[in-house]
């Protein structure tokens, strides 16, 4: 079996803040996947699905800040979105990874905030049985990445062959680079710190290329303190003259 999909899900339970929509228009619904997608442990296709199907305004925002998941819970959100009939814009808020990434897609624009990544990988999954289930799990798991093959190339224009590629590599696209080769279509404004912070608070250890501003921890500065300090050392300057 291999372990990394199912460490990815365990590792990063109750990391997320979950699936949950509001109305943010008369006109739209916003969509929040921030967490790991897994019918267990995260975000399942069945809630998305459900989720989904109470929308009623023509646009959806689809907000996403996940590490990814499961490929096959992701394929059913895609189909979801699919069958909709408003027009999906997805923005990444912090962080679209390997089965993220296949929300973005599915969607009809795609926005990244500053700051944020997106990543693309060879498709994951588990596998238990003989020699045959293992080799018809392997087939599957091909059809799945020429899917995404297909969707990553028609969104990008890239040539199948250079898309193989990337997700062969694990590689990993900043906000501008994303935008650059054609899997965001714009830079959205900067997420507030909430959303980074969550992006950061994501276990990525099953990734072999996570970027060091996602796996580091990042010193905050207490504003509150600082402005105390040059308080008293105003007070000092005011004294000793």
């Amino acid at each position: 079996m291999h372990r990394k999909l199912l460490n990815l899900a365990q590792d990063n339970r109750g990391k997320g803040s979950g699936l949950r929509s509001e109305a943010t228009g008369a006109d739209t619904t916003t969509v929040y996947v921030y967490d790991v997608i897994d019918g267990f442990w995260g975000v399942s296709a069945a809630d998305f699905a459900r989720e989904l199907a109470a929308i009623t305004t023509p646009k959806v925002k689809l907000r996403i800040n996940s590490p990814g998941g499961d490929v096959f819970e992701a394929r059913a959100m895609m189909t979801a979105i699919a069958e909709h009939p408003a027009t999906f814009t997805a923005q990444i808020d912090g962080l679209a990874a390997s089965a993220a990434t296949a929300l973005t897609i599915a969607c009809d624009t795609v926005e990244i905030a500053e700051g944020g990544f997106y990543m693309i990988h060879q498709a994951w999954t588990f596998a238990m049985g003989n020699a045959d289930d293992l080799t018809a799990t392997a087939a599957l798991l091909t059809k799945i990445d020429d899917v995404l093959i297909a969707g990553y190339a028609k969104k990008t224009g890239k040539p199948d062959a250079e898309i193989s590629a990337l997700m062969k590599a694990e590689t990993w696209f900043s906000a501008q680079e994303a935008v650059d080769n054609g899997f965001a279509d714009a830079i959205a404004a900067a997420p507030d710190k909430a959303a980074k912070a969550q992006a950061r608070a994501f276990n990525l250890a099953a990734f072999a290329n996570a970027p060091k501003a996602l796996t580091e921890k990042q010193i905050e500065i207490d504003e509150t303190v600082r402005v105390r300090m040059l308080a008293r050392l105003n007070l000092y300057e005011r004294t000793a003259a």
